[in-house]
């Protein structure tokens, strides 16, 4: 089932996601219609707090991106061995970042028609429990692990823009207000304040 990706200024996507437990009601159903939402507004990643349930959830879908690249683009943000992932996170944790860092541009679907570079960590380690609720410990690079950075940051309450500098923030104000009030156009169901 579609559902709306809740919009920039609801409270939930400010606030630090609770633990997924493998009794929560209907979690399958709630990641099938995580993809089935997140596809249907050609997005790459989706938190569960962008659909209202404040958990530590998301999924990412870093495939789509990287054959819909050239092979030249897919080398540079994927490197010579990654063909992206369709991968859902559960519970997940970070536990390394690379000191080597890149600046590209992020959006986000509860930000419709706007993005902005943000510098990221090009490589990290992330602990997490599949749709399966096994444990995983692997190792991402380039957009892969920026999609992944971008979602995780949601389950704490962060927002690509939190990772802007302060004038850049200030410039895009209004835009943010007219997303705040409902006055943009999207392609996809959205739940404004």
């Amino acid at each position: 089932m579609k559902l709306s990706i809740w919009a920039y200024g609801n409270a939930i996507l400010k606030q630090k996601c609770s633990k997924t437990e493998r009794d929560t009601p209907e979690i399958q159903k709630l990641i099938t219609d995580m993809w089935e939402t997140m596809e249907n507004a050609n997005g790459c990643g989706l938190s569960s707090s962008q659909i209202g349930k404040a958990l530590q959830l998301f999924i990412v879908d870093s495939k789509i991106v990287f054959e819909n690249l050239g092979s030249e683009e897919q080398i540079l943000y994927f490197g010579k061995n990654d063909k992206g992932i369709k991968e859902t996170f559960i519970n997940a944790k970070i536990i390394n970042s690379s000191a080597e860092t890149w600046e590209d541009y992020e959006g986000c679907l509860s930000i419709p028609g706007l993005s902005q570079k943000v510098k990221r960590p090009w490589e990290i380690t992330i602990e997490y429990l599949d749709e399966h609720f096994l444990l995983q410990t692997k190792t991402y690079i380039g957009l892969t692990a920026r999609i992944i950075q971008h979602e995780y940051d949601h389950t704490q309450g962060i927002l690509y823009t939190d990772h802007l500098k302060p004038l850049t923030k200030k410039m895009m104000e209004s835009k943010l207000k007219k997303i705040t009030t409902g006055n943009v156009a999207v392609g996809y169901p959205i739940k404004f304040l």
